[in-house]
This record gives structure tokens, sequence and C-alpha cells, in this order.
């Protein structure tokens, strides 16, 4: 998906909501920013960088982390949403067309490579 706040493409995240199981996340995040239903079926990897450092407007300060699930597909169509402008299937031929962060890259190649990274620091 291309991201509204920063144009860049990416996959689907967000923060987890209270009483939710982390993979639960990862499903409804994928349906509310792609429209898309998935389920979650493994872990990419664990990605963290000491320097990815966040202050955000309230002052709060937090070094972020995320965790890359591996899922399939189940229903739905590539939908835009108020956190995504455009939406779509992409083979890894076309990645290299798409302007992408390079940790977001990492994980991509690391999904597409079908390894299991159990921590990136």
């Amino acid at each position: 998906m291309q991201r509204t706040d920063n144009g860049l493409w990416a996959l689907p995240g967000g923060a987890q909501d209270f009483g939710e199981y982390i993979a639960e996340t990862a499903v409804r995040e994928t349906r509310e920013e792609a429209g898309v239903e998935v389920e979650v079926t493994g872990v990419v990897g664990i990605y963290t960088n000491p320097n990815h450092v966040v202050e955000y407007s309230d002052g709060e300060v937090r070094q972020q982390f995320s965790i890359c699930f591996r899922g399939r597909y189940v229903s739905g169509q590539p939908t835009p949403s108020d956190e995504s402008s455009q939406v779509r299937w992409v083979s890894h031929d076309e990645l290299d067309d798409l302007t992408i962060h390079p940790s977001m890259r990492l994980r991509i190649d690391n999904g597409f490579e079908n390894r299991q990274q159990p921590y990136i620091g």
C-alpha cells in the first residue's frame, strides 16, 4: 500500500489494541488499511533498531520495533483507506519501481525469501 502520510509504499501495520492478540492486530490493520482479509500463518521476523526513536507531539518518546507476519489471503479486494492512497498486489519484480524505505524493503524481501528471521537487530 502507498501510505498517505509519507507517500512511501509499505506493508499494512499499526498498534495493538488492548485486549487483542498480536495476530489479531495484523489481521485488523490489514483489513482497515488495505481492505483485504488475511489469516496469519507465521512470522517473517522481529525487527528493532536502537536508533529508531520516535518523539510524539505530546512529549512521549519511544523506541520502535515491529513484528512482521506472514499471511494468507482470505477475501476482499485491495481498497484504499484514510491511511493508504493506493493498494495493490505487487510482484517481487515490481518492487524496484516503488519508493520503499530500506527497513520496509528488508521485511518484504525476507517475506519473499520465505525465511524465518527470529531477530534482526
